[in-house]
This record gives structure tokens, C-alpha cells and sequence, in this order.
């Protein structure tokens, strides 16, 4: 009997939108939903899925490049959403229909069939985001646990952060803009510019950068470099800042662009 695997693909990526496909022999689940349900459909039909075969979304915060698909969930009110109170609150408030939430505790641990999944705080602009470090499998000969660290959307990480990840098998971050770029950009006002770069904005790629840097022994077997803008950065500018910062694989995910399946 072959080993059971943790299977992951990046359906999108950037300021328009995220959402990722997690999936194991039993599972089927997406870290994010930022784009509406019919893109998404799309997206997932592109990937072999479809809204039918998701069991449930695990959701980081409520801003739309995270959770817009919801807006459209009526149709698949069976689907479990996964999401601290206030962020589960924040998002309910704007629907007509009912998720059907599943309340966790920011820094706490939760299981979904054969997934377990620890929370774990950000910094951003949001009322409650996390990060998880989402693990699977029971370390043994025909189910070796392998982990996934969803880090998107955060202006700077925390010794608490850093010690999450530490632990991933594969670690997605953001590396979001590049300052110079972002100041001569002319379409953000100056109000803006101050949030993306602030402490509770996002990180640029040089603090990107030096979070890589401060890990000591990670066990990652690839990072993926996600949450680029479109006008603020470029694939090539994350592969000069972060690719030198790295002994394992890596991927910069452009702008509105997924990947292709990856096994671990």
C-alpha cells in the first residue's frame, strides 16, 4: 500500500485574490476563498475539483481577497468554514445566507477529518487574522506527517510566528511589494502606502527576506513567495531578495497566477 501524501496547489495569488487547494485521499479543503464562487469554480475546475467535492475552507480573515467566494456559498451551504469569531462575525454580517461557520480559538488547535490545524495570530489590518500550520498524516511508514504554513498577509512576524513555521514541510509566505516601487507607484494615495508598508500592513520583500534569514534549521522542502502586487512588485525583484535566502526550493508565485500541483 503506497503512503498516504499531502497533496497542495496555490490556485491563485496576489492583491486580486487567494485561495489554495489542500488535499489528501479523503479530503479536499481550501486555505482561503478569495475570489468570487464562480471564479473560483472555475479555478478549481481547472485543477480537476469543483465546489462539490470541497469539504470545507479554512479561512484566514474577512478581507475579500480572502473570503470573497463566501458571497456565493448559498448554493453549497454544507461546505464548513473554518474561522476565528470575529472574523466569522466580521464576514456574516455583509451575507444574506448562513455559513456554516466552525468557530475555533486563534492559537489553538482544531482537527478536520484527517487534518489538524493549529492557529496561530498575525499582524494585520483585520479584525483577527491567523496563520496555520496545517498538518497531516500520523508519522509512521504509510501515513508520515507532513505540514503546510499559510503565511499571507502580515506587516511583520513575531517571534511566535517564526517558530511556527520553523516546523513546515512546505511554507507559503508573502512577499508582498518592494518599497521603491511602492512609493513611485502613482496610483495609491499616500494613506495607503503607509498601511501596505506599517507594521499591520504587508511584507515587503526584503522583510520577506529577513524572515527566511532568522529561521535556523527549518525543515522546509520548498517555499512558495505568494501575495505579490501587480504594480508594486515583480517575480524577478522577490527571486533577487529571497532566493539568495534560501538552501531549499522555492517558487515565486506572480500576481494572479497558481501553480501546479505539488506533492509532499
Amino acid at each position: 500500500m503506497p503512503a498516504m501524501s499531502l497533496r497542495f496547489r496555490i490556485l491563485g495569488s496576489g492583491s486580486s485574490g487567494n485561495a489554495a487547494l489542500l488535499s489528501s485521499d479523503d479530503t479536499r479543503v481550501l486555505v482561503d476563498a478569495g475570489f468570487s464562487a464562480r471564479k473560483l469554480g472555475e479555478l478549481l475546475a481547472g485543477a480537476g475539483e469543483s465546489w462539490d467535492r470541497i469539504d470545507a475552507i479554512f479561512l484566514t480573515h474577512e478581507h475579500s481577497d480572502h473570503a470573497a467566494a463566501l458571497t456565493g456559498l448559498a448554493r453549497h451551504a454544507r461546505i464548513q468554514v473554518f474561522a476565528n469569531r470575529p472574523t466569522a462575525e466580521a464576514v456574516q454580517r455583509v451575507l444574506k445566507h448562513r455559513i456554516n461557520w466552525q468557530v475555533f480559538e486563534t492559537g489553538g488547535t482544531f482537527r478536520f477529518r484527517d487534518f489538524e490545524v493549529r492557529s496561530f495570530a498575525v499582524p494585520h489590518d483585520a479584525q483577527d487574522p491567523v496563520g496555520f500550520l496545517i498538518a497531516h498524516g500520523h508519522d509512521d511508514l504509510l501515513s508520515p506527517r507532513r505540514s503546510l504554513a499559510w503565511l499571507t498577509d502580515l506587516g511583520h512576524a513575531p517571534a511566535h510566528v517564526r517558530e511556527h513555521i520553523r516546523e513546515a514541510d512546505i511554507l507559503v509566505v508573502e512577499a508582498n511589494h518592494c518599497p521603491v516601487m511602492l512609493q513611485a507607484d502613482t496610483k495609491r494615495p499616500w494613506s495607503t502606502k503607509q498601511r501596505i508598508s506599517g507594521r499591520h500592513g504587508h511584507l515587503s520583500n526584503a522583510a520577506a527576506r529577513e524572515l527566511l534569514e532568522s529561521i535556523v534549521s527549518p525543515r522546509w522542502r520548498h517555499v512558495f513567495l505568494t501575495h505579490l502586487s501587480r504594480d508594486c512588485n515583480s517575480p524577478a525583484a522577490v527571486a533577487a531578495a529571497c532566493g539568495p535566502a534560501l538552501s531549499c526550493g522555492f517558487s515565486v508565485v506572480a500576481p494572479g497566477a497558481g501553480t501546479p500541483l505539488f506533492e509532499v
